[in-house]
């Protein structure tokens, strides 16, 4: 890792070849000949966020968007989308259509490279690709999916998931999927709020040289699921598996073949729902968030082109599952006709992976990039990286000396992109750009169409000061709503409870003057392992299931730029004792039901969890003692049920 770096020190400038060549340029140019005048990124920003409808409509007719635009307005209602609002209401498209637009255009074009960490390798064209997709869409009609059917997959990141869920778009039916590292507690909290027809999911999977069946996994998973017509069975662990012993369960090779290989598209409105993602689950079940298919086509293209710079010519990559946002992100290459790299396994050496694939755009999260760092390693010098243009960073704030050290590291002449989004919009609200400088430890600018903005405890915007993320005006991608949320009231609670109409995000966000962005992690009390983000209810439901545990907390004590510990705190039942069997117990559990990067690093008995006067559970305050707040100034003991029960949270 290189010495400690200066928040703001100068690392990058793009040259006038990198500037002449960004996508961005060419759409700025574009614009200038329909009278649209702007002479620098803040210009462009600043009209992106004032001429809102000018500007997405410039982004559908600029990507020629395949689909119809209809002659009707940006909008109609509002102003967010909990309220009413509509964009694009006359307009019909498929996410699939523009996905495999290429398969006609350049057919012949690599759209898939895959690898696996046991050695797998597949390379599929856009053609091939296309033809894979109508195979698996004529199978879903023949078991009764149709428009606005939900088809679940359990599935790790292989070309298969790719090909169901672009066949499920293409039907007008809704996609949703689950790592298989999730247990079936995990999994079962998720779909069953969206009562899906079919099942898609995998026999089991490999990580970090190990094999995990979970036959047994998806037929929990299954038999909680009453509505499935049918669970289609991935052979990825054995070729021979069957899927004997499911209810309803048929194999992936069997089903049924179209006699044609012309791909259709089902056209649907510009907010038909495209897929359901899921929020961590911190303070109840996961919210299932709707996304519609005309935004998540807008925003990629938008963020893929103009702000990552990315097109026909690269090969992209993200390091990411199928239940993390960054997988959805990442299919979204083949929007801007790029070739997509997926990898499935452990991130063992992701340089390797990208000298050997020739990658162009490489994502990953930021605690990779700074644990790479600490070994000390130079992947510059190591492989050969010289095709790397672009390094993406997300996931969590990167410190300055990670952005010091892919310069000194990897390469001086790429662009290292940290994002910060969410789940929430399918996409990040602050970015990078090929036009701007990058400073360490600052982002560079904030996304276009995107009207962020950092506000202080009065509600009003403050610049260079740490505020709330708000965005004052709407985007595309936005939630189209709420699985099961009529009314939508429960997401007007996530959003806008503290501002009405205006979409508070829950990151600490300080503007700078010139417009670069500076992250300071999330408000709430997300647990965010390896990259894997989960709700601490996901573990109360699983620890205290256990007859000799009576209440439980569980703190992430992770911070800026710095891989915490995860502590699990029990009260036992009466009688009971943490034994060396019940923590054995409860790690095996916490494991098979959630995931590998969630079992504790420590787990200790206490008298008592702390506790509101209304009964929440106080994990942020806990979290900041942990980190060394003192205690008076972490936690308000008038507003607790049992403020005597602090004195045994200490770091």
């Amino acid at each position: 890792m290189v010495g400690e770096v200066s928040e703001g020190s100068a690392l990058w400038e793009p040259s006038e070849e990198v500037v002449a060549n960004a996508r961005v340029t060419h759409f700025v140019h574009w614009l200038w000949d329909r009278g649209v005048l702007t002479e620098s990124y803040e210009d462009l920003w600043r009209w992106s966020v004032t001429e809102v409808d000018a500007f997405w409509d410039a982004v559908w007719s600029y990507f020629e968007v395949v689909g119809e635009r209809g002659d009707g307005p940006v909008r109609t209602g509002g102003p967010m989308p909990v309220d009413g609002l509509k964009w694009f209401p006359g307009a019909t498209l498929n996410y699939a259509a523009n996905a495999l637009r290429r398969a006609e255009e350049t057919p012949g074009k690599t759209a898939v490279v895959f690898r696996s960490e046991a050695g797998g390798h597949r390379v599929l064209t856009y053609r091939e690709l296309a033809l894979h997709v109508a195979e698996v869409r004529a199978g879903l009609a023949d078991l009764g999916v149709g428009k606005g059917d939900r088809v679940a997959a359990y599935v790790p990141n292989i070309p298969e998931a790719l090909i169901c869920f672009l066949a499920t778009a293409s039907l007008g039916a809704i996609w949703s999927s689950c790592s298989p590292d999730f247990g079936s507690s995990s999994v079962v909290d998720r779909f069953a709020q969206i009562e899906p027809k079919v099942l898609i999911a995998v026999d089991g999977y490999a990580y970090n040289g190990k094999r995990f069946d979970r036959m047994e996994v998806v037929g929990e998973i299954e038999a909680a699921l009453p509505s499935l017509a049918a669970t289609v069975l991935i052979p990825y662990l054995d070729p021979a598996v069957t899927p004997d012993g499911l209810r309803v369960g048929m194999h992936y090779r069997d089903l049924p073949r179209p006699d044609h290989d012309t791909l259709e598209f089902e056209d649907v409105p510009f907010d038909h729902p495209l897929w359901v993602v899921y929020s961590s689950g911190t303070t109840g079940l996961p919210k299932p968030i709707v996304h519609g298919h005309g935004g998540v086509v807008l925003e990629h293209l938008k963020s893929l082109s103009f702000h990552q710079d990315i097109g026909p010519e690269d090969v992209f990559f993200w390091f990411t599952t199928t239940g993390w946002m960054m997988w959805n992100y990442l299919i979204g290459g083949l929007l801007v006709g790029s070739t997509i790299v997926m990898y499935d396994g452990a991130p063992l050496d992701l340089w390797s992976l990208a000298a050997d694939s020739g990658i162009t755009y490489m994502g990953v999260g930021a605690p990779y990039i700074t644990a790479t760092a600490k070994e000390g390693r130079r992947p510059g010098e190591e492989f050969d990286l010289s095709g790397l243009r672009g390094i993406g960073s997300t996931g969590s704030p990167l410190p300055p000396e990670g952005f010091a050290w892919v310069y000194e590291a990897v390469g001086e002449n790429l662009l290292l992109g940290s994002f910060s989004g969410g789940t929430d919009i399918c996409t990040g609200f602050v970015g990078p750009s090929p036009l701007l400088p990058l400073r360490a430890g600052v982002i560079q600018c904030r996304g276009l169409g995107a009207k962020i903005e950092a506000w202080g405890e009065d509600g009003r915007p403050v610049v260079d000061e740490v505020g709330e993320l708000v965005l004052t005006e709407p985007m595309p991608s936005m939630p189209v709503f709420f699985w099961n949320d009529e009314g939508g009231d429960r997401y007007r609670g996530s959003y806008f409870d503290m501002y009405p109409g205006v979409w508070r995000h829950g990151d600490w966000i300080k503007v700078l003057p010139d417009g670069g962005c500076v992250i300071y992690g999330r408000s709430d009390s997300t647990l965010n392992r390896g990259g894997v983000r989960m709700g601490t209810s996901d573990f109360y439901r699983v620890v205290e299931a256990f007859d000799e545990i009576t209440d439980s907390l569980v703190i992430d004590t992770g911070r800026l730029g710095q891989e915490g510990r995860l502590l699990l705190y029990v009260q036992l039942a009466e009688g009971a004792s943490l034994t060396d069997g019940l923590v054995a117990d409860l790690k095996r559990r916490i494991r098979s039901a959630l995931s590998p990067r969630h079992v504790p690093d420590e787990i200790t008995a206490v008298p008592g969890i702390p506790r509101t006067l209304s009964g929440k559970k106080l994990e942020v305050p806990v979290r900041k003692i942990l980190q060394g707040t003192p205690v008076d100034k972490a936690a308000n003991r008038d507003s607790m049920a049992n403020p005597e029960v602090l004195a045994h949270f200490t770091p």
